[in-house]
């Protein structure tokens, strides 16, 4: 007999009065390690060992950098804004992430999944408010300023509607949404810091993130064909999206530009071509072939010689201007109009951070603090938000790049910001003449590893199905609504999948390893020993009210006998009997003398007399679950058969406790609870 431990009894109150206490006490050393947690690089950078790590740090920022250049051009045209701003975050990010990250290598920065969903929010705003969104109404940039100038599109919005004052143009308007968006995005993830919400990401599991990334490619893929082909068709909004844009750009395939289509060909096939040929010899290679810079140069100079834009009409980046824009606050009026939009962001952004980070703490054996991660994806989006940047997020991709170069610490982050920075001071109007039919194929390209998760169905359906079809309904969802509608009828699919797994789990009779006291499932293993009198029961999830009916039924069913039946069979048999002896006929209806009778009332369906039920797979109980088990105690009892628990973990022993399972006293616990399969059905065999 196995003894519980008996617990200390702690005064809750005590406890949670010292530990409020403690928490709001205030010592220089406590001061200290506050401000050594929230800065981690004070800890990590005076151990820096410069000779070991300085030149694979120096190694994996440059080659960042010089691939986040051009991925930051090109991802601006998804979020619906100027290049330049792509470049701020890039920048931003990289110099947050380095003072308050924990993750040695994550690349934290402008990410392709975010800007769309930034892009939606601003595009749908910008509709709202009355702007045209065709990207090629003529700027009143050209002087390199990027002043507010209400001239940037046809339609001026005054912004007396939303509490400002001063008239402001598209552009203008637009990173406003943006600023505004990533504002609240960044104060969600710090709240969710403070008060330790990280547990909300165990609920996006990894077929919910992998069926979004590739529901949001498809999306990020229709949104660049327009530009692939040179057509000017309406940007959608709303639900249907993807699949709206398909027939407008049907529609108007005839109006392809020429020069657009050429160029996009021989970009995505040099692209994909130095792409395979990366994989192919990666391991022969110090670092990756930085071809998008060399297609963003060469197509920039062919377009500027060959004045691709004045004769051939093909739509260009325009003018980027140079150095940083005053600090602006982003405006609490418009924050009022993104909440809801920037909680998914934030979400998103804060899950896929902290999944590249633990990634890599694990396979370079380090380890990271989730919560902190969230306060530096929180900040890396609150501090850009005044510098006119939006939303950031860790990217896979240029994560593995990071990686494979030699990054050691984020001093990588540091070298990648600078090259950012020489852009951003010198080097940005080069890229006026730069064609967006190449920014899309940079793009396209990009989407290469979330795209080729087609070809992984067979197998991921092959190792299970449900994840599968979590992943095909959030690909769907993504694609086909909207991303984060997608995501949330993930999300709910998976946990209504989780529900019904459990509403409906796996139930088995067990025979006994011949030979051993070991029993297992008749139906799956062969040469298995039915116990004589004995019926052993297996319940393969929780017993809860939403599976209790199916409980029943599958008890019932595989045991050939509902105890509800029989007893009111019986009743049925005795009061005829009872008529019968009243009338003096000591034979009942059927001919048969009384003593026959009663053998007869039980009927063959109750060869056993004790029930066996296995407890080992029941997590919990709840009072539905008690309730249940003390039923078919009192049912099976009223048909001389006794039930005994077996292998009932201490949570479902204190929960039947509770409820009065073992009686007022617990004292027939013995008889009625025991440790293994073996000891119940050797007592069942013991018993009269």
């Amino acid at each position: 007999l196995m003894e519980r431990k008996t617990r200390v009894k702690i005064n809750r109150k005590e406890f949670m009065l010292a530990k409020l206490r403690k928490s709001c006490s205030c010592t220089p050393k406590k001061l200290k390690n506050f401000v050594m947690d929230f800065l981690p690089v004070l800890q990590w950078l005076p151990k820096y060992q410069c000779k070991e790590y300085i030149w694979g740090d120096i190694m994996s920022g440059l080659v960042i950098g010089i691939i986040l250049v051009p991925q930051a051009i090109a991802y601006s045209l998804l979020a619906g804004l100027k290049p330049i701003y792509s470049l701020y975050t890039s920048f931003f990010a990289n110099i947050i992430y380095f003072l308050m990250g924990t993750s040695r290598h994550v690349s934290v920065g402008i990410f392709s999944l975010i800007s769309l969903m930034v892009g939606q929010v601003v595009d749908r705003e910008l509709l709202l408010a009355g702007f045209d969104l065709n990207d090629d109404v003529p700027s009143a940039l050209g002087d390199g300023s990027l002043q507010n100038d209400s001239h940037s599109n046809r339609t001026a919005f005054n912004f007396t509607i939303v509490g400002m004052n001063a008239e402001c143009g598209k552009d203008c308007y637009a990173i406003g949404i943006a600023t505004a968006l990533t504002f609240v995005a960044g104060v969600y993830q710090v709240l969710m810091g403070i008060f330790r919400l990280g547990f909300v990401s165990m609920y996006l599991s990894e077929s919910v993130l992998d069926g979004f990334a590739t529901g949001a490619s498809l999306t990020i893929l229709t949104a660049q064909v327009k530009y692939l082909i040179g057509i000017k068709i309406p940007r959608s909004q709303g639900h249907g999206m993807l699949v709206i844009t398909w027939i407008n750009i049907f529609r108007n395939i005839s109006q392809a530009n020429l020069c657009d289509v050429i160029t996009s060909a021989i970009c995505i096939v040099v692209l994909v071509t130095a792409k395979e040929l990366g994989d192919r010899y990666k391991h022969k290679l110090k670092f990756p072939l930085p071809t998008e810079l060399v297609v963003i140069v060469a197509a920039t100079l062919v377009s500027h010689y060959g004045k691709l834009n004045e004769v051939y009409a093909s739509s260009v980046s325009g003018v980027i201007p140079t150095g940083f824009i005053p600090p602006k606050v982003p405006h609490f009026s418009l924050m009022l109009r993104v909440a809801v939009d920037a909680l998914p962001l934030a979400i998103v952004s804060f899950v896929f951070t902290v999944s590249l980070s633990e990634m890599c703490a694990k396979k370079y054996a380090y380890t990271i603090r989730a919560n902190q991660e969230m306060f530096a994806v929180g900040f890396c989006n609150i501090i850009p938000s005044f510098f006119h940047s939006f939303a950031t997020s860790a990217a896979l991709a240029k994560t593995l790049v990071k990686t494979s170069t030699g990054c050691q610490t984020q001093v990588s982050g540091v070298i990648s910001a600078m090259v950012v920075l020489l852009v951003l001071l010198f080097l940005a109007p080069v890229f006026y003449s730069l064609q967006k039919s190449v920014l899309a194929c940079i793009i396209i390209v990009s989407l290469r590893g979330a795209l080729q998760k087609f070809r992984d169905v067979p197998a991921r359906y092959h190792v299970n199905k449900v994840d599968t079809l979590i992943w095909v309904v959030t690909v769907s969802a993504s694609a086909l609504i909207s991303t984060e509608i997608g995501l949330l009828v993930g999300i709910v699919f998976s946990m209504l999948c989780i529900i019904v797994r459990t509403q409906r789990p796996r139930t088995a009779l067990l025979g006994q390893i011949q030979d051993t006291s070991f029993y297992e499932d008749d139906l799956e293993y062969e040469n298995l020993s039915p116990v004589p009198k004995v019926k052993i029961f297996r319940f393969e999830a929780p017993l809860y009210y939403a599976n209790k009916n199916y409980f029943l039924k599958s008890l019932y069913r595989l045991t050939n006998l509902d105890p509800n039946l029989e007893a009111a069979r019986r009743k049925k048999y005795e009061k005829k009997e009872k008529q019968h002896l009243k009338k003096g006929d000591h034979t009942t209806v059927n001919g048969l003398g009384i003593r026959e009778t009663a053998l007869q009332l039980v009927p063959n369906q109750t060869d056993f007399q004790a029930l066996v039920v296995d407890c080992s797979s029941i997590s919990f109980l709840d009072t539905t679950g008690v309730n249940t088990l003390k039923e078919i105690l009192k049912d099976y009892k009223d048909l001389n058969i006794s039930v005994l628990l077996a292998c009932c973990n201490p949570s479902v022993i204190d929960s039947l406790k509770r409820g009065g399972y073992f009686g007022k006293d617990s004292g027939s616990m013995q008889e009625m609870l025991f440790y293994s399969i073996h000891n119940a059905v050797q007592f069942a065999k013991d018993q009269k």
